[in-house]
Order: structure tokens, then sequence, then C-alpha cells
């Protein structure tokens, strides 16, 4: 079983930019940093699909992203399985690579948009800048 990673963060508003151009954006809804290890499959992706859109992270806890209709941007952030345990440097082994990683994150996309759910998404391997209000502040770690 895998251990599919995200950092989820309710937001006002949300956007990638990839070389100095607007590439996605949302308004109220959440950001996903989605990370991806070795043994992640389309189950894991399709659980982390699932909680994103029901988690109940609005009105106090009482509506998800399902109940109000909000948009969710997801971006694929191998950074999120770094290992700092030994030293300064991270190292990157846990984190799948990119033919693994990027199916599963389209996954996650696909799984969502099968759901009905408004996403968004910054680009595979791009250096991206992503800049998000964080409403609350509200931030999740979710490990699957």
């Amino acid at each position: 079983m895998g251990s599919m990673r995200a950092v989820v963060q309710r937001v006002s508003e949300a956007s990638v930019t990839i070389d100095g151009r607007r590439y996605a954006g949302i308004g109220a809804g959440l950001l996903a940093l989605v990370g991806v290890t070795h043994d992640d499959d389309e189950a894991i992706a399709a659980t982390l699909a699932r909680k994103l859109h029901e988690l109940r992270l609005f009105d106090d806890g009482r509506s998800s992203v399902s109940d109000l209709d909000l948009e969710i941007l997801v971006v694929s952030q191998f950074t999120l399985y770094g290992d700092i345990s030994k030293g300064r440097r991270p190292s990157w082994l846990a984190a799948a690579p990119g033919a693994v990683a990027e199916p599963l994150v389209d996954s996650v996309v696909a799984a969502l948009r099968e759901r009905g759910a408004r996403v968004q998404t910054g680009r595979f391997g791009a250096d991206m800048a992503v800049a998000l209000v964080n409403d609350g502040p509200v931030t999740l770690v979710l490990d699957l």
C-alpha cells in the first residue's frame, strides 16, 4: 500500500505562474500540493481525490468543496518526500520518479473531475511560482 501525501490549504485565491505567465488560478477553494512515493497506485489516487472533494473545511467545518462548488488547484510537489533526517541536504529517494508520479497526479485530477470538481493544475516538472492567500489560515497534511 502506498502513502501518497498532500499538503492542503484552504484559500481565498491561488495561482501558478510559469515563465512569468499565469498558467492556472482559482478563487475560493483548496490548493493541494501532491507528492507521490514509489508504491502509490490508482486506488490511493482515487482515495486522495475523494478526501479532497469531501473535506469539510468551510463554514466552520460543515461544508466541503463539493458542497459549495468551489475550485481545487492541484500542484505536483515531489519535495514533499524530501528527507532531512541526516544532515542539511535533502534526500529525494522516497519521491517517485516522474514516470511514476506524473500519471498518478493526473489520476487524482481525473478522479476529482469525475466527481464533478472544478480543477486546475500546475504543469508537471515545470519551475512554478505558486501564490496563494491561505484563508484562516487552514493547512492540513494528508498521508494516505
